[in-house]
């Protein structure tokens, strides 16, 4: 039987042709191709500037860098993220701080973020979870009231929008923030293998996001004219966190097919709707007409408890099935570096924890069928309604 994973590449022949085209060249690596990605990112997001890096996790990390985090601060976040979006705060030498998430859209809200304020607060990392985004004017609004510099987590969402009064942005725009990290792995909206970047507005955040990309490095026309063409200076302790100019080929490619794949991810997304809308025991994504979901993940949540079945039977049911979910995420503050170094085990956040209770991911994906999505949608009604019996 097939095998359904929740998530997986789309790769065609343009797309490895553009990677050997660039292969076939003199700059692998620190050449034209990653500039003209960054262009062309920071285009379809609406935003200035773009600063492509090694993934998404050194994306959020040069972020945080960039937004001053050090020793002393806090910068308040959601529970419900992968690890990388607190760890990139702990890298800065700062604090994460968990607010708790709406249950119905699994995002942050500006007033769960403003009950964790306190004078230690330097920034806010908004998570698009899911591909769905966060109130963006509402954080932004708290935020400059503050002075509060603001990094959204959108590794989850290119290509999604929002609407205030009736104007539209995309996520990536940063026009309610400082800056946007993107993700490109694999089962992202666009890849490049591993890969990532952070879009701004700001020229200043910019041109320190591209000196920490590189060693802390600068070298200018002007040092060439007045020292010597060899002459660079190292301004700070940066990394190394390039991309490949094969890389950024092959999300430059993938980044021309952005409107086809958002379009197969929102036609499954409105299957799902249509075959789960009235399962019992079951919740389908909900949000309003001033947002357009992404759907890098759909998510069901599921009233376990109530219909007989216990979360692992279900996942592992699936899986005799050839269909195979995925949990994104357990809450942070559970995981056992933050429970013991963090002391976050008793910081619980209600919403989180009724969240983690009944949430799948379920497979999506540009190169499923129609027939993959029946077949995963019949299997998953068949087992609910059998409960712990089936």
């Amino acid at each position: 039987m097939k095998i359904i994973p929740y998530g997986k590449q789309s790769i065609d022949e343009r797309d490895i042709a553009e990677v050997v085209k660039v292969l076939r060249t003199d700059w692998i690596t620190q050449g034209p191709v990653v500039e003209k990605f960054e262009k062309a990112l920071a285009a379809y997001c609406g935003s200035k500037y773009a600063v492509a890096v090694s993934n998404g996790t050194t994306a959020l990390h040069l972020a945080c860098l960039a937004a001053g985090l050090t020793k002393g601060d806090e910068a308040i976040t959601t529970p419900i993220t992968f690890l990388a979006t607190p760890n990139s705060v702990l890298y800065a030498g700062a604090k994460p701080v968990f607010a708790d998430i709406d249950y119905d859209s699994v995002n942050l809200t500006a007033n769960s973020i403003e009950k964790r304020l306190t004078k230690k607060t330097k920034a806010i990392l908004p998570v698009h979870f899911a591909g769905l985004s966060c109130d963006m004017a509402e954080i932004g609004k708290l935020a400059k009231k503050n002075k509060l510099k603001v990094i959204e987590d959108a590794c989850h969402s290119l290509g999604s929008q929002y609407s205030v009064d009736g104007k539209w942005y995309k996520v990536g725009s940063c026009e309610h923030s400082d800056m946007t990290v993107f993700s490109f792995h694999p089962v992202k909206h666009i890849t490049s293998g591993e890969g990532g970047a952070i879009t701004t507005n700001d020229k200043k955040i910019y041109e320190k996001l591209k000196m920490l990309r590189s060693h802390g490095v600068v070298k200018t026309s002007q040092m060439a004219k007045s020292k010597g063409s060899w002459y660079y200076e190292m301004r700070d302790l940066g990394f190394n966190y390039r991309l490949t100019d094969f890389q950024c080929a092959l999300a430059l490619s993938q980044l021309k097919k952005i409107h086809t794949f958002l379009a197969r991810r929102r036609a499954i997304a409105n299957m799902y709707d249509k075959a789960f809308a009235n399962v019992v025991g079951v919740e389908i994504p909900v949000y309003g007409e001033e947002k357009q979901h992404a759907y890098h993940l759909y998510l069901l949540k599921i009233d376990f408890m109530g219909l007989g079945i216990t979360k692992k039977k279900f996942f592992e049911r699936l899986k005799d099935k050839d269909i195979f979910c995925q949990m994104h995420y357990v809450p942070i503050y559970k995981q056992p570096y933050y429970a013991d170094k963090m002391k976050t085990a008793s910081k619980k956040c209600p919403n989180s924890e009724k969240y983690y209770e009944r949430a799948v991911s379920i497979p999506i994906y540009p190169k499923m069928t129609d027939g993959d999505v029946q077949r995963v949608s019949r299997e998953i009604i068949n087992l609910l309604q059998k409960g712990s019996k089936g």
